[in-house]
């Protein structure tokens, strides 16, 4: 077990429990720091001095509430969710919705909607520990109530008739920004009054439920309809009604299908024998190279992310596509009782041109993950970034887009997305596709990380580093990134720190300290380019006290992921969530929602390896 979760699980047990809905949920507080060092007190100043002001009403906006969630959260929320509805067990063979969704959907969720044995008890477990509540998983059966429906109880309405297997998919990527605001209100229990998404109107997709009955089901399907006062019509001889706002009830073959009538009529074809995604040759292959104990997983088809503009790949499909690219992805959730671990799989990868990235097996990577520092509680490790700069910030901004909406900040305040946008200025710049970009900057980068360390404020360090082969190309990018900054509204001022060989400080709108940009060398005179909050933090890039090379933590990574994978991204949830209390930020959007969620987890650890052949594996474990 991993010993900060030991630890934690050791102190909650000393507190007094809180009472959630019927369950005791512990506190946890941030581990001592590892190595302590002379307080800074330029951080925590400035960070204060910026901080809003505490809220008695958190709250946030709907906006800001559809744009919070992650693709974490996605799965590790909705797929579970929707995975476990009932423990009664359903009769009948079981179908797969893959079978009847269209070879072109450019995303799909399946699940395992009835599990049964190690699966359940682990699902169970897992979503206890997020939700806090004895049964995590009826929530999303108001996915189910359509326009004009009471509601629903699972146990009379739905379990008489539904099958092992479930299925939804959205006929474009553009539409995959509801997913978010559906799960979350699944999650925290908001209100889905009117909130099913498919119509002629809204998002082009359906639902696609397996089902054990099919009387039962049509039964059911029936009465949605009769609620949503629709009305007869036919498609290739399969009876179906529709409503006025193009929402569809169909039972196709046994597949019960509500969605918007273009998507439950290419599910007819599809059922008929068109193209189906079953069938394809990207879905096949990954599904058989996918974990066996999967609960749910996502499909994004790279022809259809493809066919986004740029400019439409926001949220949830900017993010599919960063990180699929032009290669088939399937993303696989597995619960157990103590952890989620998520399965990144690409197809092809391996063998393209585009080796390296945030979900690729490398073990310049790993080295680079090793070389921070020994106390850090948030590392990422990333290789060839001379190659992969410009797509690893891009994916980064992808991430970090589902966490940064939300309503303005004021001014002269501070918040998640202003930290977020501030930090990811000068990536931008070092990651430009310009070829002076690449001169000046990508030449002579090879492996980097970013990390964060100190369990306090007044402690806190964090710095991305960025090994140089050429030193004086890397001592002169200084200066010209210096002068990027500037030049989008920068404050530039000479700064002197011990060790280096060139340094300035920058001051970036939304950053309420300094960002230190300097070139030096470590202790084996490798050069090297950092960028950090204060000269501590540079200090600790440049000369940690210890490496993650021999810490334990790194070790309970690499035993978490298994299968040989060696960690590469660390993050201790109790940490980040103590920090960001520190500063006032606990409670604002988007973090104020997820809180009890994030409070759950204890950490979270990734890797990759190549599973095989065409395949490579980028997997996640949160720890709970």
């Amino acid at each position: 077990m991993h010993p900060l979760i030991t630890k934690r699980r050791l102190q909650n047990a000393r507190r007094a429990p809180k009472s959630a809905g019927g369950c005791t949920i512990a506190s946890p507080t941030a581990p001592a720091s590892a190595n302590r060092r002379e307080p800074n007190a330029a951080l925590p100043q400035a960070f204060l001095a910026a901080a809003p002001a505490p809220r008695s009403d958190t709250r946030a906006g709907a906006t800001g509430r559809r744009a919070a969630f992650s693709v974490a959260a996605l799965l590790a929320g909705g797929a579970l969710l929707l995975g476990g509805c009932g423990s009664s067990r359903p009769s009948g063979t079981s179908a797969d919705p893959a079978t009847a969704v269209p070879a072109a959907a450019a995303l799909y969720v399946g699940a395992t909607v009835r599990p049964s044995g190690v699966l359940e008890k682990s699902a169970l477990a897992a979503g206890r520990a997020l939700t806090h509540e004895r049964n995590p998983y009826l929530r999303l059966l108001a996915l189910l109530e359509t326009p004009g429906s009471p509601k629903l109880s699972f146990a009379s309405d739905v379990a008489p008739w539904l099958g092992p297997h479930a299925g939804a998919f959205l006929s474009s990527p553009g539409s995959a920004g509801v997913l978010p605001s559906l799960l979350e209100q699944g999650l925290l229990g908001k209100s889905t009054s009117g909130a099913f998404p498919f119509s002629v109107s809204g998002v082009q997709g359906a639902i696609v439920l397996d089902t054990s009955d099919s009387a039962k089901a049509k039964s059911f399907l029936e009465s949605q309809a009769a609620h949503a006062h629709a009305h007869a019509t036919s498609y290739r001889g399969i009876r179906y009604r529709t409503s006025s706002g193009g929402i569809a009830f169909a039972l196709v073959h046994r597949f019960a299908v509500i969605g918007s009538e273009a998507a439950v009529r290419s599910v007819i074809e599809a059922a008929g024998g068109a193209a189906a995604l079953a069938r394809t040759s990207g879905y096949v292959k990954l599904l058989a190279a996918g974990p066996a104990n999967a609960i749910a997983h996502v499909y994004a088809n790279p022809s259809s992310l493809a066919a986004t503009p740029a400019s439409a790949g926001e949220g949830l499909s900017g993010l599919a596509q960063a990180l699929a690219g032009a290669h088939a992805a399937n993303v696989s959730l597995v619960p157990s009782t103590s952890s989620l671990a998520l399965d990144v799989d690409r197809l092809g990868a391996a063998a393209s041109a585009e080796a390296g990235g945030l979900l690729s097996p490398d073990g310049e990577a790993v080295h680079a993950f090793e070389e921070l520092p020994g106390e850090s509680w948030l590392a990422i490790g990333l290789g060839h970034l001379g190659a992969t700069i410009s797509r690893d910030a891009h994916e980064l901004e992808a991430l970090s887009s589902l966490g940064s909406s939300g309503p303005p900040a004021p001014a002269a305040g501070l918040s998640v997305g202003s930290l977020l946008q501030a930090l990811l200025t000068p990536l931008r710049a070092l990651g430009s596709d310009s070829p002076q970009a690449k001169r000046d900057f990508a030449s002579w980068m090879g492996s980097g990380g970013m990390f964060a360390s100190g369990s306090s404020l007044v402690e806190l360090r964090a710095a991305a580093v960025i090994s140089s082969t050429n030193p004086a190309l890397s001592r002169a990018a200084v200066a010209e990134l210096a002068e990027q900054l500037r030049k989008q509204g920068g404050t530039i001022s000479p700064a002197s720190i011990p060790g280096t060989e060139a340094a300035v400080a920058a001051g970036l709108s939304g950053l309420p300290v300094k960002l230190d940009i300097a070139a030096g060398r470590d202790a084996a005179g490798q050069a090297k380019f950092v960028l950090g909050l204060a000269e501590t933090s540079v200090e600790a890039a440049l000369h940690p006290s210890s490496t993650l090379s021999s810490a334990a933590q790194r070790s309970a990574a690499a035993a978490s992921l298994g299968e040989g994978i060696q960690p590469s991204v660390l993050v201790d949830f109790p940490t980040l969530l103590s920090l960001l209390e520190g500063v006032g930020l606990l409670e604002e959007p988007p973090v104020g929602q997820f809180v009890p969620y994030l409070r759950a987890a204890t950490t979270l650890v990734a890797g990759a390896r190549h599973v095989g052949g065409e395949v490579e594996r980028f997997r996640l474990v949160l720890g709970l």
